[in-house]
C-alpha cells in the first residue's frame, strides 16, 4: 500500500474494517487514538503504549506550539524521534483549543488572534500557519484550521463560520498541497447542529482533495439524542473511500455507534483523564475505584482483560494506590482504561469480519446503557 491509501476490506451494515497506510506504518480501522496532548500520553511511557498494542496516537498543535516549540523539535528530528513513538501520530490544528479560549481571543478572515494560557502572550494562527507547525511537528496526519462553533449558537452566525471554515481548509491544502510530502491532511466537517450545514459543509470540502475527512463540532454540551442524529446524518455524506474520523467524542457506547455509522477513527481524552479520576471502565462497566466495597476485594480489576494492570494487581490495591494517591496508580489505572478502549474497537474490527457487528453492538448497549454506566 501506498501512503495514504485507503482500504476497506470488510463491511457490516455501515461499519467498515479497514487499512489506513501513514508514512510511520499502517492503521488498521476502526481505531481509537490516544492523546497524548504535549508529546505524551500521560503517566505513560512508549512501551506501554506498545503494551496495549496503540497503533496511532494524537499530539496537539496548540500546545505543542507554545511549548517546547515546534521549531525546537523540528530542529531535533520531529515529533516521533522527540518522544521516541516510530508508529503514526495525528496533530489536531489547535483551532479547538483556540476557540474553547474565547475570553483570549479575536477572530479573522484571515486567521485567529490569541493570548497564550501559559504567559499571556500574543500570537496569530492562520492556515498557512497551522500546516507550518504541523510540518515541523512532522505528523503523519495533519487537520486543517476550523472554527468550532459553540453549542446553541444560531443558525446566522454557523453558517458565516461554515463559509470562513471551508475558505480556511482550501487554504491549508494549498499551503500542502496533494503529493507534496508523506504527511497527509483531513478537512474537517462542521456546521453546527443544523442538518443543511452539515451537508453543505461536506459537499464543499468533498470538493477539496484531502486523503481523509474529519466530523468536528460534536460533544460539545449537546444531549445524547442530538449528538447521535448528527453522526447518523453526517457520516453518510463523506466519501467512502476516505477514512472518516469523529473528533473528540469518547464514551465506550457513542464510538460502537460511530462505527456503526460508518466512522473509522477516534479519539478522546476521556479514558485517561478518567484513569486519572479513579473511574475506570471494564467489560461488566464503569467503577469508581475509590469505593470503600473494594477495599478487600481481591479479584483483578476486569476478569476479561489481559493488560498488564489486570493480570498483576487487585482491586484492593487499585484502591490502595488512588486512595494513598501514589503516582503509580496514575500510570495503572490508565494502562488498563486505554486497554479497554483499544479492545472495544478491536473487538468491533473482528465483528466486522465476521459479519456479527451488530451483536456486539447490543452487547454493549445492555452494558453501558446511559441509564447505568455512561
Amino acid at each position: 500500500m501506498k501512503i495514504g491509501q485507503f482500504t476497506i476490506e470488510h463491511q457490516d451494515g455501515m461499519a467498515r474494517a479497514g487499512k489506513l497506510m501513514t508514512a510511520h506504518g499502517e492503521v488498521e480501522t476502526p481505531i481509537f487514538m490516544p492523546v497524548g496532548t504535549l508529546g505524551t500520553v500521560k503517566s505513560l511511557g512508549p512501551d506501554d503504549l506498545e503494551d496495549i498494542c496503540a497503533q496511532i496516537i494524537l499530539g496537539n498543535t496548540y500546545h505543542l506550539y507554545l511549548r517546547p516549540g515546534d521549531e525546537l523539535i523540528a530542529r531535533l528530528g520531529g515529533l516521533h524521534k522527540f518522544m521516541r513513538w516510530n508508529k503514526p501520530i495525528l496533530t489536531d490544528s489547535g483551532g479547538f483549543q483556540v476557540f474553547s479560549l474565547s475570553a483570549l481571543r479575536r477572530l479573522t478572515p484571515d486567521g485567529v488572534e490569541f493570548s497564550s494560557h501559559i504567559d499571556g502572550s500574543k500570537h496569530f494562527f492562520t492556515p498557512e500557519k497551522v500546516i507550518s507547525i504541523q510540518k515541523n511537528l512532522g505528523s503523519d496526519i495533519m487537520m486543517v484550521l476550523d472554527e468550532c462553533v459553540p453549542y446553541g449558537a444560531d443558525y446566522d452566525y454557523t453558517k458565516k463560520s461554515l463559509k470562513l471554515t471551508t475558505e480556511w481548509a482550501k487554504r491549508c491544502r494549498q499551503a500542502y498541497p496533494e503529493g507534496s510530502g508523506k504527511q497527509l491532511m483531513f478537512g474537517i466537517v462542521q456546521g453546527g447542529f443544523f442538518k443543511d450545514l452539515r451537508r453543505e459543509s461536506a459537499k464543499q470540502l468533498i470538493d477539496i482533495p484531502f486523503e481523509g475527512f474529519a466530523i468536528g463540532g460534536l460533544s460539545v454540551g449537546e444531549s445524547k439524542e442530538e449528538l447521535l442524529d448528527l453522526m447518523y446524518y453526517t457520516a453518510p455524506l463523506l466519501p467512502e473511500d476516505k477514512p472518516r474520523y469523529l473528533m473528540g467524542v469518547g464514551k465506550p457506547l457513542d464510538i460502537l455507534e460511530g462505527i456503526n455509522a460508518g466512522i473509522d477513527m477516534f479519539d478522546c481524552v476521556l479514558p485517561t483523564r478518567n484513569a486519572r479520576n479513579g473511574t475506570l471502565f471494564t467489560s461488566l462497566g464503569k467503577i469508581n475505584i475509590k469505593k470503600a466495597e473494594y477495599r478487600e476485594d481481591e479479584s483483578p480489576l476486569d476478569p476479561n482483560c489481559n493488560c498488564y494492570t489486570c493480570r498483576n494487581f487487585s482491586r484492593a490495591y487499585l484502591r490502595h494506590l488512588y486512595i494513598a494517591r501514589e503516582l503509580l496508580s496514575y500510570r495503572l489505572n490508565t494502562i488498563h482504561n486505554l486497554q479497554f478502549f483499544l479492545n472495544l474497537v478491536f473487538g468491533a474490527r473482528k465483528a466486522i469480519q465476521e459479519g456479527k457487528f451488530e451483536g456486539y453492538l447490543d452487547c454493549y448497549r445492555q452494558v453501558y446503557a446511559e441509564n447505568k454506566h455512561q
